[in-house]
């Protein structure tokens, strides 16, 4: 064998050694990857941030039955007028009193059997809706548990109760999935801790449903809950995270 024939032999043994080098890295790689893909733990965190409500709505409406449009229209415009003053007499701003457009619908007379309508007019419902709004939710509770006054003058009135919201929901939100996954982090670290493992990175995390309840209770939907009826309440969140262990 000469020199050159040597040559080529000893390149094709180096291609083949680096081949099986090579092989052994990578299947040692992917087993490794495996064995850390294996050895994660999942846990759930959560957390929560109590707030007050900053501001309020209230929805009613008010209607007449009259025999015609004509007369329907001007008791509802006469009634929005003594609305308006009443609410704006108890220190609300016109700018967040804000009436729906006049509707109305036919009524028809009944039946002697009391059962079922006739195709003879009787009159006209008419009605219309407001919704107030304010930052002041004292003042807004207050004028709503005063809507008597309104019944007494001869209006026909339908209340809601108030509603209860918070401003600043969206960062609220964001700070308490913050504090959640902190809250998931610790829970790893304590399961893992009789072990002495140590927690790695996360490597996958998923915010649960939002629970906006009142401050004092544990009511808990799987859609999430958003609590409007009470002025202090409790912002709810959950992290599922998968954390390594080394």
């Amino acid at each position: 064998m000469n020199i050159k024939d040597y040559q080529v032999v000893l390149l094709g043994v180096m291609i083949a050694l680096g081949s099986v080098v090579s092989t052994y890295i990578f299947s040692k790689s992917i087993i490794a990857f495996q064995k850390l893909q294996n050895q994660t733990i999942k846990v759930t965190g959560s957390a929560s941030r109590t707030v007050k409500s900053d501001y309020s709505s209230w929805n009613f409406s008010f209607s007449t039955q009259q025999p015609n449009l004509k007369l329907g229209y001007a008791k509802i415009i006469d009634d929005s007028k003594i609305i308006k003053e009443f609410l704006i007499s108890k220190g609300l701003d016109e700018s967040n009193i804000d009436f729906s457009q006049i509707s109305s619908y036919k009524l028809y007379k009944r039946a002697p059997n009391g059962y079922s309508d006739t195709d003879e007019l009787k009159g006209y419902n008419v009605s219309r809706s407001v919704t107030v709004k304010s930052s002041d939710i004292t003042k807004l509770t207050n004028i709503s548990k005063d809507a008597a006054a309104l019944v007494n003058k001869g209006i026909d009135l339908t209340s809601d109760n108030v509603n209860y919201y918070i401003s600043n929901l969206d960062n609220l939100k964001i700070e308490t999935i913050k504090d959640a996954a902190k809250n998931a982090k610790e829970r790893a670290n304590s399961l893992v801790k009789g072990t002495n493992g140590k927690i790695g990175v996360m490597t996958s995390a998923k915010v649960g449903v939002f629970q906006i309840v009142p401050i004092d209770s544990t009511a808990v939907e799987d859609y999430g809950i958003n609590d409007t009826s009470s002025i202090d309440k409790k912002v709810i969140a959950t992290v599922n995270a998968t954390f390594t262990v080394k």
